[in-house]
């Protein structure tokens, strides 16, 4: 499945191959790079920068459409 819509714009939405919801899958569809170092990237950035990290993930979660 396209993330474009009709007028040839790329989307960012969440996947329907997720681990949890979507949203690193969904990160990775959208630059074309391999989901697991989506998911890598962001589990990192979560350590690093705890606790925005992770409530960035949630407000993603939130906004970010599902397919």
């Amino acid at each position: 499945m396209s993330n474009q819509n009709p007028n040839g714009y790329r989307r960012l939405v969440r996947s329907n191959d997720s681990m949890i919801s979507g949203v690193c899958a969904g990160v990775a569809e959208y630059f074309g790079i391999d989901p697991t170092v989506v998911r890598i990237i962001a589990l990192i950035a979560a350590f690093l920068t705890f606790p925005v990290g992770p409530l960035a993930y949630l407000a993603c979660w939130a906004v970010i459409p599902k397919r």
